[in-house]
């Protein structure tokens, strides 16, 4: 019989299935069920429930609770192995979060196969919608909770971050303070991701170190919820969180509900899910420290592995557990794609092949012209007003302006990542400017390392998958070393390999303070 796995990924507008057959090393299914259009009658847009307020966003649990239905129907009527599977993980989009009042518990070891998992859970809501990481309407509660905790550099040493307005404790602070009866009949807080391991289960599941990182609630270093942090988010908020635990471990049997309804294998295994950044990070293969991998979409997302839990002392960067044991990190440049793509308009330039003719054109460091591509606020450094700051640099030269916004991305990963105390050995690039061959030579040149493309289809699924399988194998007593479970599955794409020019990696050394300055000096200025 087959050893298959199930990893599953509650995203923003969708929920996505992977099985994996391990001995195999493949996938043998992958399934996406889109929420508005599967799922019409919770009148949402892009998984989101539409409001007055733009920095209000929530969203229904229903909405999750009934594609899970969808998606074990689906998977049954694709003729999946259900019977073959032998654990079942998970991840969810971070930073939601799930209100459960004293009915959840009994309904949960109760699921009726008979009704739909909606029907069956409808009263156990002490909140009837779920704000997610798009909310933005707890500046108010992220200044007090940062200010309690003693600023940003000891709210990030303690938690892994700073108080971040999509965070959960946040969420829950302000919760406690505009609703406090609901807040009171409050018996149990998830994550999307508990909540969705907990209807798997049929018990309250434990958040994860990976995604309970992102609540600004446990100590990072520890693993355990911090009490300064509680006490400065709600009262008697312990007694309202699950117990902390590893990604991937053994909840206990897979719910009778899913046995009689669909299939599933008795005696496969309900494990603790993470959230879906920390699953993608083993679904690309970052399990060992000192690897990174970096996400070049719309945003550019520059994700670490580190065996200790540095924090930065600024508050940009994230760190997180990960499944694979020790910390991920997380640092998001909102101008990546948004930028390169503003850079080329302007320019009248009609391919990316021509715009990356234009960069080759160019010297490598430009002369010593720099540009500050904040055509949006930026995260990473903090950047609340736009602006586009050129030094040295004409705005005339198209060349140099391509190759600038380029060498701007790739310094600005470099110096921002400077906290890590992590020397890459390896970069994994993915995402659409992935394809493009003069941004990775110069991301090589100025990191100093090899990169290589890597083309992975629901890495945050997969990821799911892969820890499935950690989780069943460690139950079991056998060797579940991450590095062999994700062989197979994480492959480069082969011939991609960059390497870096010594030649410009000295150059870009130099530069670096360069950048460093011409940041602060933008930043100092206001």
């Amino acid at each position: 019989m087959a050893k298959l796995f199930l990893g599953l990924d509650s995203s923003t507008q969708s929920l996505s299935a992977v099985v994996i057959d391990l001995d195999a090393r493949k996938v043998i299914y992958e399934h996406s069920l889109n929420f508005d259009a599967a799922l019409p009658q919770f009148k949402t847009k892009n998984g989101v429930l539409p409001g007055r307020d733009p920095l209000v966003k929530h969203s229904p649990p229903l909405l999750w609770v009934a594609a899970l239905d969808l998606l074990f129907a689906q998977m049954k009527k694709d003729k999946v192995a259900l019977k073959n599977i032998l654990a079942i993980s998970g991840c969810g989009q971070q930073h939601g979060s799930v209100y459960l009042n004293d009915k959840a518990v009994e309904t949960l070891a109760a699921l009726d196969p008979k009704k739909s998992l909606v029907d069956n859970l409808a009263g156990i809501f002490a909140r009837k919608t779920s704000p997610i990481w798009m909310d933005s309407s707890t500046a108010k509660e992220c200044e007090e909770i940062r200010k309690k905790l003693g600023g940003i550099k000891f709210t990030a040493s303690r938690t892994g971050s700073d108080t971040f307005e999509r965070f959960t404790g946040p969420q829950i602070r302000k919760f406690y303070k505009t609703e406090p009866k609901s807040y009171e009949a409050t018996t149990h807080i998830a994550l999307v991701s508990s909540f969705m391991a907990s209807l798997l289960a049929g018990k309250i599941a434990p958040i994860d170190f990976g995604d309970g990182a992102g609540m600004n609630l446990m100590d990072i270093r520890k693993k355990v919820w911090n009490t300064d942090a509680l006490k400065a988010t709600a009262p008697s908020l312990i007694g309202k969180l699950p117990p902390l635990a590893d990604a991937g471990k053994v909840i206990g049997p897979v719910s009778p509900y899913f046995v009689q309804k669909y299939g599933i294998n008795p005696e496969a295994l309900a494990t603790v899910w993470t959230g879906d950044n920390p699953a993608s990070v083993v679904g690309l293969g970052l399990t060992k420290p000192g690897q990174v991998a970096i996400s070049l979409g719309t945003s550019d997302t520059f994700f670490g592995t580190m065996a200790q839990g540095h924090t930065d002392e600024h508050g940009e960067g994230h760190v997180f557990g990960s499944p694979a044991g020790g910390y991920m990190t997380l640092i998001c440049f909102k101008n990546g794609s948004l930028a390169r793509e503003k850079v080329r308009d302007y320019y009248k330039i009609s391919d990316w092949k021509k715009f990356g003719a234009l960069v080759e054109s160019a010297p490598v460091g430009n002369h010593g012209g720099v540009l500050l591509p904040w055509f949006d606020a930026e995260i990473v450094p903090r950047v609340n007003k736009p602006g586009v700051h050129r030094f040295h640099l004409d705005e005339k030269d198209a060349a140099a302006n391509c190759r600038a916004v380029f060498e701007a991305q790739a310094l600005a990963m470099r110096l921002h990542s400077q906290w890590m105390d992590v020397i890459p050995e390896q970069i994994f690039a993915t995402g659409g400017a992935a394809n493009n061959p003069q941004l990775l030579q110069i991301i090589a040149d100025v990191m100093n390392c090899r990169v290589v493309r890597i083309e992975v289809s629901k890495s945050a699924a997969l990821g799911s998958a892969l820890q499935a399988a950690h989780g069943f194998l460690v139950a079991a007593g056998k060797s579940a070393a991450w590095d062999k479970l994700t062989a197979g599955f994480t492959k480069p794409v082969p011939g991609s390999e960059v390497k870096p020019d010594k030649k410009a990696t000295k150059i870009y050394d130099a530069m670096l303070d360069q950048y460093a300055g011409c940041e602060s000096d933008v930043l100092d200025a206001g």
